[in-house]
């Protein structure tokens, strides 16, 4: 189990916040498949929280101005990353486009804002979490990930059956030659502080760290391992949890879904696949398909209507565009 973390201590702090401007919520899109469906549902998922931080895209430049576009109108923040890639990209990956995820670390140069949650694309938001970005400075913030689903295969966890969710159910073996793995989170949302320092760092640690099955979520959580802070599993739903943890997940207490079993895309969902016939797992697509479709939560500009009609398209357009960079294509996210 996770060390306990009161919810009511991470309530809405009733400090004065910093400027918005100095905090963000941050998710990363690549090529020009349909997640851009995910980051629109996760800006106006965020707008029906009343959430009071901008949504920035780190994204890479192969996603295409079409798609650009539509996160524009819908109030996002575009920021364009160049790849980062592995030492040695032929390694089997748990998933063959983890190897994209690398580029994540890009976030860490992210200097304009103070503190930062990042949240992946197949995320949503049903409660304001504006609460976490108040959590001590100095730590990497994230929920604890489970070990019992087919693609942690490769593990002494797996074949044990062991898992940090439920460590008292089966322990780890006395006689094994290695002591229990570190605490290891999910890295779909975590809350940090960027630093050119730490990016630096990262970057080049990863010249010298071999690729593993979860790309840069093991990455991370070796980079981390030593200021990382569990918190509650209700900002980060691993939907797997429904079925492997039953007794750990409080639904109607869950703040933050993570729609990452396989089947569970909202946008591709069919209910063909393993445990996507469950009522839980349907009323959570319909949840997020009530949001996504919902066209009050649509950006609104903020400009005055007597200046807006002044304003020219390309004017507006001028003052969210992204720099220009020079890349490396990378393939389209699955």
């Amino acid at each position: 189990m996770a060390p306990e973390i009161s919810v009511n201590t991470l309530s809405i702090s009733e400090k004065v916040h910093q400027a918005p401007s100095k905090r963000a919520y941050v998710t990363f899109l690549a090529g020009d498949g349909d997640y851009v469906k995910g980051v629109v549902g996760l800006a106006k998922g965020l707008r029906k929280v009343k959430s009071a931080y901008p949504l920035v895209v780190a994204m890479l430049p192969d996603v295409p101005e079409e798609h650009r576009e539509i996160l524009r109108s819908q109030g996002c923040v575009l920021r364009e990353i160049d790849p980062v890639h592995p030492p040695d990209n032929q390694v089997e990956f748990a998933m063959a486009y983890y190897v994209l995820n690398y580029s994540k670390l890009r976030i860490w140069n992210f200097e304009e804002y103070s503190k930062i949650m990042y949240l992946d694309a197949d995320i949503q938001v049903f409660d304001n979490i504006d609460n976490l970005f108040d959590l001590p400075d100095g730590y990497f913030h994230a929920v604890m990930d489970c070990f019992c689903e087919k693609t942690w295969s490769h593990s002494p966890q797996y074949s044990i059956g062991y898992c940090q969710q439920c460590p008292e159910k089966v322990t780890w073996p006395e006689d094994m030659e290695s002591p229990p793995p570190p605490l290891y989170f999910n890295a779909g949302m975590f809350v940090f502080e960027p630093s050119p320092l730490t990016y630096e760092s990262l970057l080049q640690t990863l010249e010298t760290t071999p690729p593993s099955p979860f790309a840069e979520q093991d990455f991370l959580n070796m980079f981390f391992e030593k200021v990382y802070k569990p918190i509650p599993l209700v900002y980060n739903l691993v939907l797997a949890m429904l079925w492997r943890h039953p007794e750990n997940v409080e639904l109607e207490k869950v703040r933050v879904v993570h729609y990452c079993a396989a089947g569970s895309k909202p946008w591709r969902y069919t209910g063909e696949e393993a445990n996507m016939d469950r009522e839980d797992i349907k009323m959570l697509v319909d949840k997020w398909w009530d949001v996504y479709n919902d066209e009050s939560l649509d950006f609104k500009s903020k400009i005055p209507v007597d200046v807006e009609e002044t304003v020219t398209k390309s004017t507006i357009l001028a003052s969210v565009l992204e720099p220009e960079m020079t890349y490396i294509p990378a393939p389209s996210a699955a």
